[in-house]
């Protein structure tokens, strides 16, 4: 779709995930991570009421540690790959978003909401915890208190109320949320790959690390994109007032 690959979860009549889900949506974003023709990448839904309805609870029955344990490092490879994604992941949110659907959306760079959708993180109901770094993406995105008040409270936040803790980014209408998306994808689209890579990478990766440490990753970006085909087309555009042709 014009360079923007959409990722939708489909499993109805809810989207509950489950291990092959987990597995399907992992393999489904290296491959668009993998695609030259695919610039952007966007987590949908192919449900109208539900985004996610978090896990598959059957799955738990019995699990133990060592099957949890089995799980989580499942869950941490995924939340790994969307973290050191260096194309842009965008986040279409409607309906219900909760658990494990909505814990990927943290790793993207913007989430979009639909102003009727309701989001939460309800684990604490099943004396438990979300499992995909959501704990760490929570504190990062929208701070220590308001992740730690999120969690304890386990209870689902409206679109408004997400959106003012910083949990969402951009509300939308329902019938426009992915025409907006798909919009704003095929603007990032038209963008120069490198300096998208580095901004994303610089900011979700160097954002973890001391201030040194990130520095030092902005100048090792700094100094590639100058070393670029599109670095120097960059340049001559704008000395010559007109469009730059970017490479892919």
């Amino acid at each position: 779709m014009n360079r923007v690959g959409w990722l939708d979860y489909s499993k109805p009549p809810i989207n509950a995930f489950h291990w092959q889900m987990v597995d399907e949506v992992h393999q489904g974003l290296k491959q668009y991570l993998a695609d030259r023709e695919v610039r952007v990448i966007v987590l949908g839904s192919a449900l109208d009421r539900f985004f996610s309805a978090g896990a598959d609870i059957t799955v738990f029955q019995g699990i133990g540690e060592t099957g949890m344990r089995d799980w989580v490092n499942t869950a941490h490879e995924v939340a790994r790959t969307l973290r050191q994604s260096h194309k842009p992941l965008l986040a279409a949110i409607n309906g219900t978003a909760v658990g494990g659907g909505l814990e990927m959306t943290l790793h993207c760079d913007l989430r979009f909401a639909a102003t009727d959708a309701r989001l939460g993180q309800p684990e604490i109901a099943l004396n438990f915890i979300p499992p995909i770094a959501a704990t760490q993406a929570l504190a990062r995105l929208i701070g220590r208190p308001r992740a730690i008040r999120l969690l304890y409270d386990g209870a689902l936040l409206s679109a408004q109320e997400a959106f003012e803790i910083g949990l969402v980014d951009t509300l939308v209408a329902p019938n426009e949320l992915r025409r907006e998306v798909q919009a704003y994808g095929e603007t990032l689209a038209g963008k120069p790959p490198e300096a998208l890579a580095a901004i994303r990478q610089s900011i979700t990766l160097g954002g973890s690390m001391s201030f040194d440490d990130g520095l030092a990753m902005e100048k090792d970006f700094v100094t590639s994109l100058a070393g670029t085909a599109n670095f120097d087309e960059g340049v001559s555009a704008f000395l010559e007032k007109r469009a730059p042709q970017w490479e892919d």
